[in-house]
């Protein structure tokens, strides 16, 4: 095997790559460099695993240790067991049943033992002639022909070949990156890192004072010492775990802090507010009284909006909490001073919503709202763009088309993104810099309608400033939640019979996860549901809506649901934001257990929207896995988002709860924010002191954990 082409330090920063419970994908790839393609398959591999610098791979750590120390009897073998045997090949033969399958057996003093592979080469089938000594891991199955594993590690030894004396690393890896290679790139990396000490241990909390350096507790982990059992190694609260986590949380506080100490020497627009002008005009023209909370926040924000520093702001509610109308204040509050506004939403369909509302609120008070999006082009498309360039439209609403090269603002003083989880690092910067050559900065308002647990925020949104919608309008029905198997399905065609016959205004959803038939995903696709539906509920009128759709007929299938024109909408999950139908009671949400819990969550959001009593009918095809099983559950037990928040991130991890793999934040991939709670509060506390006293060693401890991920804290 060639030696591993691992890279040096000076190879440039690149985001650490996922270990421990992170999927080995967790990352994007970084870009390829010149001269990458001369490189082995396994070396290009490394890189897509974001593996380049020596400190990544010595932050890549192993999932789980494989105990090769010792050699069990095959007699003794039972069934579920993961064991080391060492025995002769008596013999080896492909056998053709339904398909090709080379099958081995091989014995010791005590007993028999088949080997199975299902995908081989002839390489293999010579390496296991009869004769061969071989050494076999992997897990037993005992059946009726007797003990067998499939697909186990094999290795052809000699009699007199020692055991190793330590157990063996598995690390996270992909299909082109051996095992074996991995673990030789991973051990001359750990002997080449840089993981001196950055400050004396006394700054350390004491209980990590006392405890192993970061070089000691990565060797630990790496390189176990002889006689040490896999469940210790695996334990996360003996010390060198310890130490990894805080590390790793240190780091990510002190890059926090760093961009928070960035953005206070921004400059932004004071958007002053004006007695008796547009903001005023609109509050005092909204069909509703704001809630507590609702006034709570508009107040935040204009404090936020008179200030010189731009405003960097999220706004967290649950589904139906109203927090268009205040970006609509806001909105109002920019134009006042006499500067434009732009709202980005991920949909046209959530993007054209907003924009009806925000037309209907502002147009009648004078304000012009220009609208912008993939499917506008042409003359209707150059109109919008002299509209925003001249400053006549003082609101701007739109999808990704807001940030295009040849979208020019007279004067942005404030950029709206709703559901920004679903955006990127690079498109919120795309938007900010469209005040660029005025030497200031756009207000910043981002707004979910996924809350964001305490911690959760206290972690990533360390440098942002939270508002929180905690209390829903009044006249708000509460939706009741039932979970049916796919045995259900005629039955709960039948609850939708009753539903559409129960009044003339009743309206109903079904949401598949496919829109057509799929060879490789055994789901119940959309265009299939239409007709059954269609079908099973003669004389209703039962819509289609997807993303392959163009822009104009989503449009028009929406608006005929909208308008009650179509009484069944079989939909992908399209609809999942923003959609405001307040007819619509029932909800079907097909093959539930593919969808994760705060995506369900909006779904659901969606009924419930009037004065109904509503249900949100969840089916799922068995078996459920244990995570589908929780996140039903979940939905079943509560409608309250903060809660359904609190259980996605103990069920999925903050990485992908807050859709970290797109937007280049950095995931934790050690330490958990429930668990290690003491740790982030430590961590929380030493970040100061080091950037104040030790400003160096806090950029080295940055840049040795997060790389260029930590240019991305700054967005």
């Amino acid at each position: 095997m060639p030696a591993p082409t691992t890279p040096t330090r000076d190879a440039g920063p690149r985001p650490a790559a996922g270990a421990g419970r992170q999927r080995a994908t967790a990352r994007p790839a970084p870009a390829e460099p010149a001269g990458a393609r001369a490189l082995s398959a396994p070396a290009r591999a490394l890189r897509k695993l974001g593996l380049v610098r020596d400190i990544d791979l010595a932050l890549h750590l192993p999932l789980r240790y494989e105990d090769e120390t010792r050699l069990v009897p095959i007699a003794t073998l039972r069934d579920g067991q993961q064991a080391q045997v060492q025995g002769q090949v008596r013999a080896a033969r492909v056998e053709q049943r339904t398909r090709r399958q080379l099958v081995v057996r091989i014995a010791d003093t005590s007993g028999e033992l088949v080997l199975r592979f299902l995908h081989f080469h002839p390489a293999q089938e010579k390496a296991m002639a009869p004769g061969r000594l071989l050494r076999v891991l992997g897990e037993v199955r005992v059946g009726l022909l007797g003990r067998e594993m499939v697909h186990p590690t094999v290795r052809a030894v000699a009699a007199d070949t020692p055991l190793p004396q330590a157990l063996t690393p598995v690390y996270p890896t992909s299909a082109q990156l051996p095992q074996a290679y991995l673990r030789k790139a991973v051990a001359g990396a750990l002997a080449r890192a840089p993981l001196a000490e950055l400050w004396p241990a006394a700054l350390l909390p004491p209980a990590l004072a006392a405890g192993p350096t970061l070089r000691a507790a990565l060797q630990e982990l790496h390189q176990p010492a002889p006689g040490q059992a896999p469940a210790t190694l695996e334990d996360r609260s003996r010390p060198a775990w310890q130490r990894l986590k805080f590390d790793e949380l240190l780091a990510q506080q002190l890059a926090q802090a760093q961009a928070q100490a960035l953005r206070a020497a921004l400059r932004a627009p004071a958007l002053a507010a004006r007695a008796g002008a547009l903001h005023d005009a609109l509050r005092a023209a909204l069909p509703f009284t704001l809630t507590a909370a609702q006034r709570r926040v508009a107040a935040e924000l204009e404090r936020d909006l008179a200030r010189a520093q731009p405003m960097h702001r999220l706004l967290q509610g649950d589904v139906g909490a109203g927090k268009t109308v205040l970006a609509a204040l806001a909105a109002a509050r920019a134009i006042d001073a006499g500067w434009q506004c732009a709202l980005m939403a991920p949909t046209e369909i959530l993007a054209e919503q907003h924009f009806r509302k925000l037309v209907a609120w502002l147009e009648p008070l004078g304000v012009q709202v220009a609208w912008l999006s993939g499917s506008r082009k042409g003359r209707a498309r150059a109109r919008m763009l002299e509209l925003v360039a001249s400053g006549a439209a003082a609101l701007v609403v739109g999808t990704h088309a807001v940030i295009q090269r040849d979208v020019v603002f007279a004067r942005l003083g404030l950029a709206v993104v709703d559901e920004q989880h679903r955006f990127g690092v690079a498109q919120r910067l795309a938007l900010r810099a469209k005040l660029a050559g005025q030497d200031l900065e756009p207000h910043l308002l981002m707004m979910s309608a996924t809350p964001i647990p305490r911690t959760l925020a206290m972690s990533y949104f360390a440098d942002l400033d939270v508002s929180t919608l905690d209390e829903l309008p009044p006249g708000r029905t509460p939706v009741v939640t039932r979970v049916f198997g796919e045995d259900k399905r005629a039955q709960v065609i039948a609850k939708i019979r009753a539903e559409l016959a129960a009044g003339p205004a009743r309206q109903v959803y079904w949401v598949c996860p496919l829109v057509e038939e799929s060879a490789h995903v055994d789901l119940q696709n959309a265009t299939a549901t239409h007709a059954e539906l269609a079908a099973a509920l003669p004389g209703t009128p039962v819509g289609l809506l997807h993303g392959r759709m163009g822009a104009a007929e989503k449009t028009e299938v929406m608006s005929r649901f909208t308008g009650g024109a179509l009484r069944v909408l079989v939909a992908t999950t399209v609809i999942e934001v923003g959609v405001d139908v307040p007819a619509a009671s029932l909800m079907v949400i097909e093959h539930a257990e593919r969808f994760g819990l705060a995506q369900l969550h909006q779904l659901r959001g969606r009924v419930g929207r009037g004065a109904e009593a509503s249900v949100c009918v969840l089916l799922y095809a068995a078996p459920l896995s244990a995570t589908a099983k929780q996140r039903l559950r979940a939905l079943a037990e509560t409608a309250d988002g903060f809660e359904i928040a609190r259980r996605d991130l103990a069920i999925r991890g903050p990485g992908e709860f807050m859709g970290a793999r797109q937007s280049g934040q950095a995931l934790l991939r050690f330490a958990d924010l429930e668990a290690d709670a003491a740790l982030l509060d430590a961590a929380r506390a030493l970040a100061p002191r080091l950037l104040r006293e030790q400003p160096e060693a806090a950029a080295a401890h940055v840049q040795r954990w997060l790389g260029t991920a930590a240019e991305f804290m700054k967005a």
